[in-house]
Protein backbone atom coordinates (compact mmCIF):
# COMPACT_ATOMS: atom_id res chain seq x y z
CA UNK A 1 0.00 0.00 0.00
CA UNK A 2 2.84 2.18 0.94
CA UNK A 3 4.67 1.57 -1.91
CA UNK A 4 1.63 2.17 -4.45
CA UNK A 5 1.12 5.11 -2.88
CA UNK A 6 4.74 6.14 -3.70
CA UNK A 7 4.43 5.47 -6.95
CA UNK A 8 0.95 8.04 -7.78
CA UNK A 9 2.82 10.76 -5.46
CA UNK A 10 5.75 10.55 -7.65
CA UNK A 11 3.15 10.18 -10.57
CA UNK A 12 1.20 13.40 -9.63
CA UNK A 13 5.01 15.66 -9.18
CA UNK A 14 5.86 14.79 -12.55
CA UNK A 15 2.17 16.01 -14.02
CA UNK A 16 3.02 19.40 -12.42
CA UNK A 17 6.75 18.95 -13.43
CA UNK A 18 6.58 18.60 -16.59
CA UNK A 19 3.16 20.92 -17.11
CA UNK A 20 5.77 24.24 -16.04
CA UNK A 21 8.77 22.60 -17.89
CA UNK A 22 6.68 23.27 -21.08
CA UNK A 23 6.32 26.75 -20.30
CA UNK A 24 10.18 27.38 -19.96
CA UNK A 25 10.93 25.62 -22.94
CA UNK A 26 7.70 27.44 -25.12
CA UNK A 27 9.65 30.27 -23.66
CA UNK A 28 12.98 29.03 -24.39
CA UNK A 29 12.34 27.79 -27.75
CA UNK A 30 10.78 30.96 -29.22
CA UNK A 31 13.68 32.84 -28.44
CA UNK A 32 16.26 30.48 -29.80
CA UNK A 33 14.51 27.91 -31.60
CA UNK A 34 13.92 24.40 -30.45
CA UNK A 35 16.81 22.21 -31.70
CA UNK A 36 19.27 24.24 -29.34
CA UNK A 37 16.56 23.88 -26.61
CA UNK A 38 16.85 20.01 -26.47
CA UNK A 39 20.04 20.37 -27.14
CA UNK A 40 21.27 21.84 -24.23
CA UNK A 41 18.60 21.25 -21.83
CA UNK A 42 19.89 17.43 -21.92
CA UNK A 43 23.47 18.72 -21.28
CA UNK A 44 21.61 20.79 -18.26
CA UNK A 45 19.70 17.78 -17.31
CA UNK A 46 22.04 15.54 -17.45
CA UNK A 47 24.69 17.37 -15.72
CA UNK A 48 21.89 18.40 -12.73
CA UNK A 49 20.92 14.31 -11.94
CA UNK A 50 24.59 13.25 -12.28
CA UNK A 51 25.69 14.96 -9.73
CA UNK A 52 22.70 13.98 -7.46
CA UNK A 53 23.75 10.16 -8.07
CA UNK A 54 27.06 10.80 -6.97
CA UNK A 55 25.72 11.82 -3.74
CA UNK A 56 23.34 9.58 -3.66
CA UNK A 57 24.72 6.53 -5.04
CA UNK A 58 28.27 7.03 -5.44
CA UNK A 59 28.40 7.15 -8.72
CA UNK A 60 28.38 10.20 -11.75
CA UNK A 61 28.17 7.91 -14.03
CA UNK A 62 25.71 4.66 -14.39
CA UNK A 63 28.57 2.26 -14.44
CA UNK A 64 26.50 -0.38 -12.52
CA UNK A 65 24.04 -0.55 -15.17
CA UNK A 66 24.25 -4.29 -17.30
CA UNK A 67 23.80 -4.69 -20.77
CA UNK A 68 20.18 -4.87 -20.70
CA UNK A 69 19.84 -1.67 -18.84
CA UNK A 70 21.75 -0.08 -21.64
CA UNK A 71 20.73 -1.75 -24.61
CA UNK A 72 16.99 -0.95 -23.74
CA UNK A 73 16.94 2.29 -22.11
CA UNK A 74 19.21 3.59 -25.16
CA UNK A 75 16.55 2.66 -27.12
CA UNK A 76 13.88 4.56 -25.08
CA UNK A 77 16.03 7.45 -24.73
CA UNK A 78 16.76 7.84 -29.17
CA UNK A 79 13.08 7.51 -29.21
CA UNK A 80 11.35 9.74 -26.19
CA UNK A 81 14.10 12.12 -25.59
CA UNK A 82 15.02 12.42 -29.20
CA UNK A 83 12.37 11.53 -31.95
CA UNK A 84 9.99 12.35 -29.14
CA UNK A 85 10.84 15.72 -27.77
CA UNK A 86 12.26 17.03 -31.07
CA UNK A 87 8.64 17.35 -32.31
CA UNK A 88 6.72 17.77 -29.14
CA UNK A 89 9.09 20.99 -28.40
CA UNK A 90 8.53 22.48 -32.13
CA UNK A 91 4.72 21.90 -30.81
CA UNK A 92 5.38 24.30 -27.76
CA UNK A 93 6.51 26.71 -30.26
CA UNK A 94 3.62 26.12 -32.76
CA UNK A 95 0.51 26.04 -30.52
CA UNK A 96 1.89 26.97 -27.68
CA UNK A 97 2.17 24.74 -24.29
CA UNK A 98 -1.25 23.98 -22.77
CA UNK A 99 -2.61 22.10 -26.42
CA UNK A 100 0.56 20.58 -26.52
CA UNK A 101 0.06 18.80 -23.35
CA UNK A 102 -3.77 18.13 -24.18
CA UNK A 103 -2.82 16.48 -27.15
CA UNK A 104 -0.15 14.27 -25.32
CA UNK A 105 -3.01 12.94 -23.30
CA UNK A 106 -3.61 10.75 -26.46
CA UNK A 107 -0.14 8.68 -25.24
CA UNK A 108 -1.74 6.35 -23.39
CA UNK A 109 -4.69 5.27 -25.50
CA UNK A 110 -1.84 5.32 -28.34
CA UNK A 111 0.03 2.91 -26.10
CA UNK A 112 -3.01 0.74 -25.58
CA UNK A 113 -3.73 0.57 -28.70
CA UNK A 114 0.26 -0.18 -30.08
CA UNK A 115 0.08 -3.00 -27.91
CA UNK A 116 -2.89 -4.07 -29.46
CA UNK A 117 -1.77 -4.11 -32.93
CA UNK A 118 1.62 -5.65 -32.23
CA UNK A 119 2.11 -7.08 -29.29
CA UNK A 120 -1.81 -8.35 -29.57
CA UNK A 121 -2.64 -7.88 -26.03
CA UNK A 122 -6.13 -7.39 -25.42
CA UNK A 123 -7.78 -4.22 -24.63
CA UNK A 124 -11.41 -4.03 -22.71
CA UNK A 125 -14.85 -3.10 -24.34
CA UNK A 126 -14.40 -0.11 -20.99
CA UNK A 127 -10.69 -0.01 -22.85
CA UNK A 128 -12.08 1.23 -26.12
CA UNK A 129 -14.21 3.26 -24.45
CA UNK A 130 -11.83 5.43 -22.61
CA UNK A 131 -9.85 5.64 -25.38
CA UNK A 132 -12.70 7.28 -27.59
CA UNK A 133 -14.04 9.54 -24.54
CA UNK A 134 -10.09 10.87 -24.71
CA UNK A 135 -9.93 11.37 -28.64
CA UNK A 136 -13.00 12.69 -28.24
CA UNK A 137 -11.78 15.99 -24.90
CA UNK A 138 -9.34 16.48 -27.90
CA UNK A 139 -11.32 16.50 -30.87
CA UNK A 140 -13.74 19.35 -28.88
CA UNK A 141 -10.98 21.72 -28.29
CA UNK A 142 -8.95 21.31 -31.69
CA UNK A 143 -12.45 21.21 -33.86
CA UNK A 144 -14.68 24.11 -34.67
CA UNK A 145 -17.52 24.30 -37.02
CA UNK A 146 -19.38 27.81 -37.17
CA UNK A 147 -22.93 27.42 -36.98
CA UNK A 148 -24.68 26.71 -40.74
CA UNK A 149 -21.16 24.83 -42.08
CA UNK A 150 -21.36 20.91 -42.84
CA UNK A 151 -17.12 20.73 -42.06
CA UNK A 152 -15.40 21.18 -39.52
CA UNK A 153 -11.89 23.22 -39.23
CA UNK A 154 -8.83 23.36 -36.86
CA UNK A 155 -8.78 25.75 -34.27
CA UNK A 156 -4.86 25.71 -34.09
CA UNK A 157 -1.95 25.33 -37.15
CA UNK A 158 -2.31 21.78 -38.19
CA UNK A 159 1.91 21.68 -38.66
CA UNK A 160 1.53 22.26 -35.13
CA UNK A 161 -0.87 19.40 -34.05
CA UNK A 162 1.09 17.06 -36.00
CA UNK A 163 4.02 17.58 -34.47
CA UNK A 164 2.43 17.23 -30.89
CA UNK A 165 0.99 13.62 -31.97
CA UNK A 166 4.07 12.95 -33.06
CA UNK A 167 5.52 13.82 -29.83
CA UNK A 168 2.84 11.57 -28.18
CA UNK A 169 3.59 8.78 -30.26
CA UNK A 170 7.12 9.23 -29.06
CA UNK A 171 6.37 9.55 -25.70
CA UNK A 172 4.19 5.86 -26.04
CA UNK A 173 7.46 3.68 -27.56
CA UNK A 174 9.69 5.24 -24.72
CA UNK A 175 7.93 4.36 -22.33
CA UNK A 176 6.85 0.88 -22.82
CA UNK A 177 11.11 0.81 -23.78
CA UNK A 178 11.80 2.46 -20.61
CA UNK A 179 9.91 -0.21 -18.62
CA UNK A 180 11.66 -3.45 -20.31
CA UNK A 181 15.22 -1.56 -19.39
CA UNK A 182 15.08 -0.59 -16.29
CA UNK A 183 14.35 -4.36 -15.34
CA UNK A 184 14.83 -3.21 -11.25
CA UNK A 185 17.57 -0.62 -11.92
CA UNK A 186 17.51 2.70 -10.26
CA UNK A 187 15.64 5.16 -11.87
CA UNK A 188 17.91 8.47 -11.52
CA UNK A 189 20.67 6.01 -13.28
CA UNK A 190 18.10 4.48 -16.02
CA UNK A 191 17.48 8.32 -16.92
CA UNK A 192 20.76 9.01 -17.24
CA UNK A 193 21.19 6.30 -19.47
CA UNK A 194 18.29 8.00 -21.64
CA UNK A 195 19.99 11.23 -21.51
CA UNK A 196 23.13 10.20 -22.94
CA UNK A 197 21.27 8.52 -25.72
CA UNK A 198 18.92 10.99 -26.41
CA UNK A 199 22.09 13.59 -26.58
CA UNK A 200 24.34 11.66 -28.72
CA UNK A 201 21.40 11.49 -30.85
CA UNK A 202 20.73 15.30 -31.19
CA UNK A 203 24.77 15.25 -31.59
CA UNK A 204 24.50 12.99 -35.03
CA UNK A 205 21.20 15.49 -36.35
CA UNK A 206 23.52 18.77 -35.89
CA UNK A 207 26.22 17.28 -37.77
CA UNK A 208 23.91 16.35 -40.38
CA UNK A 209 22.03 19.29 -40.62
CA UNK A 210 24.99 21.50 -39.62
CA UNK A 211 23.05 24.15 -37.25
CA UNK A 212 25.96 24.35 -35.02
CA UNK A 213 25.89 28.48 -35.02
CA UNK A 214 21.96 28.12 -33.88
CA UNK A 215 23.52 26.76 -30.52
CA UNK A 216 26.09 29.05 -30.27
CA UNK A 217 23.83 31.60 -30.32
CA UNK A 218 21.50 30.28 -28.56
CA UNK A 219 24.68 30.24 -25.83
CA UNK A 220 24.56 33.37 -25.76
CA UNK A 221 21.08 34.63 -24.86
CA UNK A 222 21.40 34.83 -20.81
CA UNK A 223 17.07 34.76 -20.29
CA UNK A 224 17.29 31.66 -22.43
CA UNK A 225 19.83 29.82 -20.77
CA UNK A 226 18.23 30.53 -17.73
CA UNK A 227 14.75 29.55 -19.18
CA UNK A 228 16.19 26.06 -20.09
CA UNK A 229 18.31 25.32 -17.12
CA UNK A 230 15.27 25.46 -14.69
CA UNK A 231 13.22 23.57 -17.62
CA UNK A 232 15.88 20.76 -17.31
CA UNK A 233 15.64 20.46 -13.65
CA UNK A 234 11.95 19.95 -13.99
CA UNK A 235 12.39 17.88 -17.08
CA UNK A 236 15.11 15.36 -17.93
CA UNK A 237 15.98 15.72 -13.84
CA UNK A 238 13.13 15.62 -11.85
CA UNK A 239 10.12 14.53 -14.21
CA UNK A 240 11.30 11.77 -15.85
CA UNK A 241 13.32 10.54 -13.22
CA UNK A 242 9.86 10.94 -10.98
CA UNK A 243 8.01 8.64 -14.06
CA UNK A 244 10.68 5.74 -13.74
CA UNK A 245 10.00 5.80 -9.71
CA UNK A 246 6.14 5.79 -10.63
CA UNK A 247 6.77 2.74 -13.17
CA UNK A 248 8.39 1.10 -10.14
CA UNK A 249 6.30 1.58 -7.40
CA UNK A 250 2.35 1.22 -9.36
CA UNK A 251 1.38 -0.05 -12.10
CA UNK A 252 1.95 1.80 -15.55
CA UNK A 253 -1.96 2.36 -16.42
CA UNK A 254 -2.39 4.27 -13.32
CA UNK A 255 1.04 6.38 -13.26
CA UNK A 256 0.15 7.23 -16.70
CA UNK A 257 -3.75 8.24 -15.89
CA UNK A 258 -2.15 10.10 -12.69
CA UNK A 259 0.51 12.09 -15.21
CA UNK A 260 -1.96 12.69 -18.26
CA UNK A 261 -3.90 15.09 -15.79
CA UNK A 262 -1.26 17.69 -17.03
CA UNK A 263 -3.97 19.64 -19.83
CA UNK A 264 -6.01 20.22 -16.12
CA UNK A 265 -3.17 21.06 -14.82
CA UNK A 266 -1.47 23.89 -17.48
CA UNK A 267 -5.07 25.82 -17.48
CA UNK A 268 -4.51 28.17 -14.10
CA UNK A 269 -0.87 28.94 -15.87
CA UNK A 270 -2.31 29.60 -18.51
CA UNK A 271 -4.85 31.83 -17.55
CA UNK A 272 -2.41 33.87 -14.91
CA UNK A 273 0.76 33.89 -17.29
CA UNK A 274 0.22 34.01 -20.76
CA UNK A 275 -3.62 35.82 -19.61
CA UNK A 276 -5.32 33.39 -22.26
CA UNK A 277 -8.95 33.31 -22.69
CA UNK A 278 -9.74 29.64 -22.07
CA UNK A 279 -13.94 28.67 -23.48
CA UNK A 280 -16.03 26.35 -21.29
CA UNK A 281 -15.64 23.90 -24.12
CA UNK A 282 -11.72 23.67 -24.16
CA UNK A 283 -12.12 23.27 -20.13
CA UNK A 284 -14.54 20.42 -21.06
CA UNK A 285 -12.26 19.01 -23.27
CA UNK A 286 -9.26 18.56 -21.14
CA UNK A 287 -11.23 16.85 -18.90
CA UNK A 288 -12.68 14.54 -20.82
CA UNK A 289 -8.81 13.86 -22.04
CA UNK A 290 -7.82 12.58 -18.64
CA UNK A 291 -11.55 10.66 -17.78
CA UNK A 292 -10.61 8.74 -20.45
CA UNK A 293 -7.14 7.64 -20.00
CA UNK A 294 -8.63 6.84 -16.02
CA UNK A 295 -11.76 4.52 -18.06
CA UNK A 296 -9.05 2.91 -20.21
CA UNK A 297 -6.87 1.80 -17.41
CA UNK A 298 -8.34 2.20 -14.16
CA UNK A 299 -11.55 0.74 -14.60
Amino acid sequence: MISSKIGEIAALTTAICWAVMGMFFESAGKRVGSLAVNFIRLVFGFLFISIFTYFVRGHFFPVDATLHNWTWLSISGAIGFFLGDLFLFQAYIEIGTRISLLILASSPPLTALLGFIFLKEKVSILGVLGMFVTFLGIALVILSKDTGERKFKFTHSIKGLIYAFLGAIGQSVGTIFSKVGMNGYNAFASTQIRIISGFFSFVILFLFLNRWSDLKEALKDKRAMILIAVGAILGPFLGVSLQLISLQYTTAGVSATIISIMPIIIIPFSIIIYKEKITAKEILGAVLSVLGVGVLFLI
